[in-house]
Formats: C-alpha cells, sequence, structure tokens
C-alpha cells in the first residue's frame, strides 16, 4: 500500500513539477526574431499551460477517488435510480461550462489575435520578395529591385555520399542566401513550380506551402541582424530534404550596399550579349555542376545518390504482413 501511495505522488510531482519550471531543453523552440514568431510562442506557452492544469486539476480528482473510496476501505458504488438532483446537474454541467469558456474566449482570442497578426501581409510593407520552389532549388525575385537568382544547397556531394556529417550546419548551407533587411517588414510571396514545397523558418515562426499555380503570401519583420536557418518540410519525396534555406539579415546600411552591388551585378549580367566558345563551354560546365548534376549524371544516371537510393526505396514492393 505505501508504494503505491509513493508511485501516485511521484507520478503527480512528474506531472506538475515540469510544467512550473519551464525549464529550456533542446527540444525547445528556436528564439524568436519576429513578431510572427514571438506571438506563436505566446500562444503555444499559453495553451500548453492551461491544457497541464486542467489536466492536473482532472487527474488530481480522478487519484483522489480511487485512493479515498477504494474498495478496500469499504466503499461500494453507490446506485442512482431516483431522478437526478439539481446539485448533480450543476455538477455535470460545471466542467462542459468551464472548457467551453476557455476555449472560446481563453484560448480563442489570442488565437484569433494570432491569425490577424499573420494574415495582415500588406500594410507597412517596405519590401517584397518572390520566392518560387521547384525540385531541388529555391528561387528568390525582388521584383521592385530587379534582382533574382537560385539559391542551391551547397553541401558537396562527396560529403552527402560518406554519411558523415562534418559541419553543424550539414545540409543548411547554400550558395546564394536570402538577404534581408532589419526592423523592415518584408512581403514574402510563395509559389512553385512543379510539386508542393514549404517555406519553413523556425526562428521567424513560418511555415507557409509554396503550391504550383497559386500565389500565397505572408510577412517577416527580423528584430536583428544574423544568420537564421530552415529548409523545405514537405514530406514528399526524399529530395524535400535538399532545400535549404538560408536568409542573412543585415542592418539597412549594409542591405543597401548588398542591394547596390546584386543590381550591378545583374546589369552587368544582362548586358552580356555574346561569349565565345571556350567562355560558353566554361559556363556550361558551371550551370551543370550548380543545377543539373543534382538530379543528372554525366553517366546517363537519372539520380545521385542519395536521390537514387531515396527513388529505388519509394519504388520497391512492400512485403505484406
Amino acid at each position: 500500500m505505501i508504494k503505491q501511495r509513493k508511485l501516485i505522488l511521484g507520478s503527480t510531482c512528474l506531472t506538475l513539477v515540469p510544467q512550473l519550471a519551464f525549464a529550456r531543453n533542446p527540444f525547445e523552440f528556436q528564439t524568436p526574431v519576429t513578431p510572427i514568431a514571438r506571438e506563436t510562442l505566446y500562444v503555444h506557452d499559453l495553451f500548453l499551460t492551461i491544457i497541464a492544469v486542467l489536466f492536473s486539476v482532472g487527474f488530481g480528482f480522478l487519484l483522489f477517488s480511487v485512493i479515498r473510496y477504494r474498495a478496500s476501505r469499504g466503499h461500494r458504488p453507490a446506485l442512482f435510480s431516483a431522478p437526478r438532483t439539481p446539485l448533480q446537474w450543476a455538477l455535470s454541467a460545471l466542467p462542459i461550462l468551464t472548457l467551453v469558456v476557455i476555449d472560446y474566449i481563453v484560448m480563442g482570442i489570442p488565437a484569433y489575435h494570432a491569425v490577424l497578426t499573420l494574415a495582415n501581409t500588406r500594410e507597412d510593407a517596405a519590401l517584397v520578395v518572390k520566392v518560387t520552389g521547384s525540385q531541388w532549388r529555391w528561387r528568390y525575385d525582388y521584383p521592385d529591385q530587379g534582382i533574382s537568382f537560385i539559391s542551391n544547397l551547397s553541401t558537396s556531394q562527396e560529403q552527402r555520399d560518406s554519411g558523415a556529417p562534418t559541419d553543424p550546419n550539414y545540409l543548411l548551407e547554400v550558395d546564394k542566401p536570402l538577404v534581408l533587411p532589419v526592423g523592415k517588414k518584408v512581403r514574402v510571396l510563395l509559389t512553385s513550380t512543379d510539386v508542393i514545397h514549404a517555406w519553413w523558418i523556425p526562428s521567424f515562426g513560418i511555415k507557409q506551402d509554396a503550391v504550383p499555380g497559386f500565389l500565397r503570401e505572408t510577412w517577416v519583420k527580423i528584430d536583428r541582424p544574423g544568420i537564421y536557418r530552415g529548409q523545405c518540410a514537405e514530406l514528399g519525396g526524399g529530395g524535400h530534404g535538399f532545400m535549404p534555406i538560408v536568409v542573412e539579415a543585415k542592418a539597412q546600411p549594409d542591405f543597401d550596399k548588398w542591394l547596390a552591388d546584386a543590381q550591378t551585378a545583374a546589369a552587368q549580367a544582362a548586358a552580356v550579349t555574346t561569349l565565345s566558345k571556350p567562355e560558353l563551354l566554361k559556363r556550361g560546365q558551371q550551370d551543370y555542376a550548380t543545377y543539373c548534376a543534382l538530379c543528372h549524371q554525366p553517366t546517363g544516371l537519372a539520380c545521385r545518390a542519395p536521390f537514387r537510393r531515396s527513388l529505388a526505396a519509394s519504388r520497391s514492393p512492400r512485403r505484406r504482413p
């Protein structure tokens, strides 16, 4: 009997103590750096606290009833044959009314405010960026500035084939990151050229699908300079795991300088009309290594590892139990 009481008491403590401590751990959210991420984290912590309190109260009543009114102490179940009393009706309706109030007011109002904040994409937007997903890379366009480039995974094929990551940012490095200003609201338009992709940056609090034939939108307003990483979070197909997202947030003077340099480079690239044969061959080799080699080998195979392994696994027949 003493062991049972200790077990029940220990289980109750393990249920309540983590909710009171709110300890940060490796499984916690990344530090929010945008208003959307802060709002999302606030709603998450609020809901988790409310759910923990409701669970603790309900579980506490259950434990009290099991211990206090158990059969070994001589208690017998009551038989209700007469009509219910007003007190019984009140005790039945009170939990339902409590949950309705918590769901629609205590939890509903913050959730509604968070959704409205996320949907407000156009008000006070200082910059527009178009994000286009394709197999297996991201394309970024600054329509008003005339800048466009493709961001590719920069992790070498040899490192991917070896299966021994040597970089803490393994599979999260790109050749050209998306550059955004700090403290300015940026409207982000998302679409896709082939299949559904998911543009996901945890520290921004954003996970938005890029759907072919549709133009979806969200927004970011970064608090401080830094490099923030994400990736395509779509689960269908092995190639989605090789579409990292790297955003470099710069202070306004540094962003203006990068913008001027990017516009100059774009103008110079547009001014090139004729190239010699060696220059064409060199550019073709660079484009092949950057864009084509991920899926098409020089030997003629359709997919390179690990895409080939993922494709073979998806096509292998399933064993019947």
